[in-house]
């Protein structure tokens, strides 16, 4: 597989949690399993291609507990999902196939059958591993009641916090990464909680990273906050746009295009966005928020919200199951967002029909043109319920339109560049454009991918 420098800017995802998608068991009692659950990935992999996929980030797949985030071995595969050899099956497998992998990186914290925090333990002050953690407490319990207390992640007893600042603590944790890319060829990382970890660590990430691989991809799960602050040059490349989700669905909900024109002309306007340049990683929901046919008002949304996810900057993924439109809520607990799925079953009989096909249809007109994921952003038209945007390139521009009306809705836009040849990618039908400006005619929830050439 080719390894290309700049793989990622062509970037379509599929986001596994692979704990959940094999129905494994919720707790892991040390159990390998004969055959490995992952493999069953084997049997998809027609699938993404069918959805034009070129990249997978799995979620946790090192020996854990619980939910995958405590980990317990960085050094090993979680014995529920199968062994290393297993998921070396599965990740040679999907190179061949031209997809990229990436895997979940969870560095802020580790789980409390930890070797380094038993021996703290067992030996308490007399521990070697004592730095290991942040803010070890010898006169005060834990609220799970040891002997002594220590910083955990957000009032998870379960989760203890790293010490990041320790060199043996970051010699142990790039020694894993080094294994993952040497015997395993990841491609990149996700990096959990990264607003809680130490950045000077992203750092020495970065040129670990950088030093093996020029490729390596690394992006960090950040909710609130500046982005460039973890995604800058001497860190990580990209981070997770949720303030881009909140405005899929909210915007939608609301019949607000307003909100989500305005978080991408703050992020992205060619003149004056603070995040030009850089490639933000962009979802309509995942393994920690609720499924996006729960998130919407109306279903009959979810095209022009797929169509935004795949036209607007940043690099779209999609959850799996939610090609099909399954539900979940987050106030059903974790595991009703991590659903083991039966492929040939839901093809079948499909929650919600025909959306599969389109979001593979997305998928086929940003791979064959690419200028609509790498093109300049340029916002063409705006109201409340009509929303139309540009991404020009070099002789060639993508112009997107999208209504969130359960009516008609007739547009005039004003194309970026003087149109030669018009062609609707979604249909694959002609266009005419008079005077500059395209007449576009929309129907309810309705959506158009026009590409033009000079």
């Amino acid at each position: 597989m080719a390894d290309e420098k700049n793989w990622i800017r062509e970037a379509m995802f599929y986001h596994i949690y692979p704990l959940g998608f094999t129905g494994a068991p919720l707790q892991n009692e040390g159990e390998a399993t004969a055959g490995g659950r992952i493999l069953e990935v084997l049997d998809w992999i027609e699938h993404f291609k069918e959805l034009g996929i070129n990249a997978i980030y799995f979620g946790p797949i090192f020996e854990s507990v619980s939910h995958g985030y405590d980990t317990t071995d960085y050094y090993q595969t979680d014995s529920r999902l199968g062994s290393k050899e297993d998921f070396k099956k599965v990740f040679t497998a999907l190179h061949e196939n031209g997809i990229r992998v990436i895997v979940d990186g969870v560095f802020n914290h580790v789980g409390r059958k930890f070797f380094a925090f038993l021996d703290v333990q067992k030996n308490l002050e007399q521990s070697d591993y004592k730095d290991w953690f942040c803010n070890l407490n010898f006169s005060w319990q834990s609220p799970l009641g040891d002997s002594f207390s220590y910083e955990n992640w957000h009032g998870a007893a379960e989760l203890v916090k790293l010490n990041l600042r320790n060199p043996a603590v970051c010699e142990h944790l790039l020694g894993a990464v080094g294994m993952w890319m040497d015997e395993l060829g990841i491609d990149g990382l996700r990096l959990d909680a990264a607003d809680c970890v130490d950045r000077e660590f992203f750092k020495r990430l970065h040129s670990f990273t950088k030093g093996k691989r020029e490729d390596f991809w690394l992006m960090g799960e950040v909710i609130h906050g500046d982005y460039s602050r973890w995604a800058n040059p001497e860190m990580l490349h990209s981070v997770t746009n949720y303030e881009l989700h909140k405005g899929l669905y909210s915007g939608h909900n609301d019949h607000n295009y307003f909100e989500i024109a305005h978080t991408i002309r703050r992020q992205f306007e060619e003149n004056g966005g603070i995040y030009r340049g850089r490639i933000l990683y962009s979802f309509v929901d995942n393994h920690d928020v609720s499924r996006i046919v729960n998130k919407l008002n109306d279903r009959g949304h979810l095209k022009p919200v797929y169509t935004l996810l795949y036209t607007l900057p940043g690099l779209p993924s999609v959850y799996y199951g939610s090609e099909w439109g399954i539900q979940g809520r987050k106030e059903e607990g974790d595991p009703a967002l991590r659903p083991a799925i039966d492929l040939e079953e839901i093809q079948k009989n499909p929650p919600v029909p025909g959306l599969e096909e389109f979001v593979a249809l997305l998928g086929k007109c940003r791979r064959e043109y690419p200028v609509i994921g790498q093109g300049r952003y340029r916002e063409l038209a705006l109201t409340n319920r009509q929303y139309a945007f540009a991404r020009i390139g070099e002789g060639e521009a993508a112009v997107i339109a999208v209504n969130n009306d359960e009516n008609p809705a007739q547009m005039r836009i004003r194309l970026p560049l003087a149109a030669g040849k018009i062609v609707e990618a979604l249909s694959g039908e002609p266009a005419q454009a008079s005077g500059g400006e395209l007449e576009v005619n929309l129907p309810a929830d309705g959506c158009a991918i026009f590409i033009c050439t000079e």
